[in-house]
């Protein structure tokens, strides 16, 4: 399935009925989903954050552009942030199965809609502008709401769709394709605005104008001479928040790849520090990324020396504190990661089970979870036992300059780990899709066509499941024997526990291999599959016995 996100930024941060009123449009179309609703009281602005299939939307964003227009009057509107209108940016972001190229067009679909049927000026920017002189989002706000007026007269800023002329109760809208934007605020211990603006050119990309003796300095051209700074990829500006009582450093971080959000908060710190200023903590508007969290989590714990072979929660955990993420408000991981407000609850259903009601599901009437599942869950503790010894290991009194040798095999084990995982509730669903796939009708031939390749599908799957699970539990099997070589030797018998947990996981896994080939009609695939899976398993087995041998060398008889 095609997914984009569509971020609108909507110039009102204060009044919760418009706001509701706004959100409630993209609620009434089907198939998309609203994540997250940003409002800032100091900004006056509120962000969005919605997810769907394209058409649904750009229905959406439609919709809640029209309303936004008909609620706010920006002829009354003030606030902190750069702003031109009542629908102040509305950018649209590829994030499954589609294209950049494909995203701008969908934006170009939405501007021509908004301009000719709202009778709205629209601008287009970043990759759904073709004109790269005013593709900028910076430039086309330049001069904001009220210098509009005039700007909107100038041919060179006609807008691309809707009328050129000034609309004084809307205002205009700018309607692009981006890629993933993060916007992101760094809190300061002082309230002037021009110190923050002074941290911000340090940092941000375009840096400030060079100045002498009072004046700019001038290139051959008669164009101000720039002074670049630290940071590319980043938007930034200061200003004062009177919610909070502090100045802020707000930073665009258009391309968090060059740039992570870890990155710039240690800039900001270095830059802030220099001109006597303290970073106090951090605030995240609207979503981010779970890797750039996980990212930041393994940044602050390599600073320390400390294995970043630990779990996702643990990450984030140590990313949020890191930087003051919940300075200003609580930070919850699953209101702000787009991948956990995306997430289904029936794709983890049986990992976010207690062991008690996880075993208690094994033990019912239901066929599922089964072996397979079972299988994958052993592999899991298998690997989490070695993992564990990797940590310890790497904080091992006296072990200090082997602290990063143990926390490259924890991050290995920790991948495996939740790979394993994620096969537990993947077995059972396909499991489920026999299921489904034997239920669907059978009346006429082209009905049994259907039923009879769905339960091949089906079936297919149901074999490639466990034989991941094969896979990836084997695999477990290198880092155990490592663990077991190499690790903490109070923690030997913990490998050792590890290895016996990956063998039968292995084997058990296999066993459903086996089975479920015996209703697959392709006959070269089922032996080609069976011949891989005896290859792993007496690997497997082999291995386990190597591991038990220098485990029982080092365990007192």
């Amino acid at each position: 399935m095609k997914l984009i996100e569509c971020v609108p930024n909507f110039s009102e941060g204060n009044d919760l009925s418009v706001i509701n009123q706004i959100t409630s449009e993209i609620e009434k179309v089907e198939g998309v989903r609203l994540l997250n609703v940003d409002p800032g009281k100091a900004t006056n602005r509120t962000v969005v954050t919605m997810v769907g299939a394209p058409e649904n939307v750009i229905e959406a964003a439609f919709r809640c552009i029209k309303k936004a227009g008909e609620l706010i009057d920006m002829s009354k509107h003030k606030g902190e942030h750069p702003r031109m209108g009542a629908t102040d940016v509305c950018p649209l972001i590829p994030i499954a199965n589609i294209s950049m190229e494909e995203t701008a067009k969908w934006a170009q679909q939405l501007a021509k809609r908004v301009g000719e049927e709202l009778n709205l000026p629209v601008y287009l920017y970043e990759a759904a502008q073709p004109n790269k002189e005013r593709s900028n989002l910076s430039v086309i706000r330049a001069g904001e709401y009220e210098g509009f007026a005039k700007k909107i007269l100038d041919p060179a800023w006609k807008p691309d769709f809707g009328p050129a002329a000034f609309d004084a109760k809307r205002g205009a809208t700018v309607i692009g394709a981006r890629d993933f934007l993060v916007a992101y605020n760094v809190n300061l211990n002082t309230t002037s605005t021009r110190r923050a603006n002074a941290i911000a050119f340090d940092v941000r990309e375009a840096g400030r104008v060079k100045m002498e003796n009072g004046k700019k300095v001038l290139d051959e051209k008669g164009n101000p001479v720039s002074i670049p700074g630290s940071l590319k990829a980043v938007k930034a500006i200061g200003w004062y928040i009177e919610e909070y009582g502090v100045a802020q450093i707000s930073i665009n971080l258009t391309n968090i790849n060059i740039t992570p959000v870890h990155i710039a908060f240690d800039e900001v710190c270095r830059k802030a520090d220099a001109r006597g200023i303290r970073v106090t903590g951090s605030e995240l508007v609207g979503l981010i990324p779970l890797k750039a969290m996980t990212d930041a989590g393994k940044y602050f714990l390599q600073k320390q020396k400390r294995s970043t072979g630990v779990s996702e929660k643990e990450l984030i955990k140590i990313a949020v504190r890191s930087m003051g993420l919940d300075e200003l408000g609580p930070f919850k991981p699953e209101e702000r990661i787009i991948e956990y407000m995306l997430a289904s609850k029936a794709d983890s259903k049986l990992i976010g089970m207690t062991l008690t009601d996880f075993a208690d599901e094994t033990a019912s009437e239901s066929p599922a979870p089964g072996g397979g599942s079972i299988s994958a869950y052993i592999g899991s503790l298998g690997i989490s036992l070695a993992t564990m010894v990797a940590n310890l290991s790497s904080h091992k009194k006296g072990w200090d300059e082997r602290w990063e040798e143990f926390s490259i095999w924890a991050d290995k084990g920790q991948q495996l780990k939740d790979e394993l995982l994620r096969l537990v509730d993947a077995d059972t669903k396909a499991f489920n899709m026999i299921l489904q796939a034997f239920s669907l009708p059978k009346s006429n031939d082209d009905e049994k066509l259907i039923r009879n390749k769905a339960i091949q599908d089906a079936t297919k799957h149901a074999i490639e499941v466990p034989f991941k699970v094969m896979q990836a539990a084997y695999k477990s099997m290198e880092i155990i024997k490592a663990m077991a070589e190499t690790g903490n030797p109070n923690s030997v018998s913990d490998a050792g526990v590890g290895a016996l947990c990956a063998r039968s996981a292995v084997m058990g896994a296999y066993m459903n291999v086996r089975i479920n080939t015996a209703d697959y009609d392709d006959k070269l695939f089922v032996a080609d599959i069976v011949a891989k899976g005896k290859e792993i398993e007496d690997k497997a087995i082999a291995m386990e016995a190597e591991i038990l041998s220098i485990v029982n060398t080092k365990i007192p008889k």
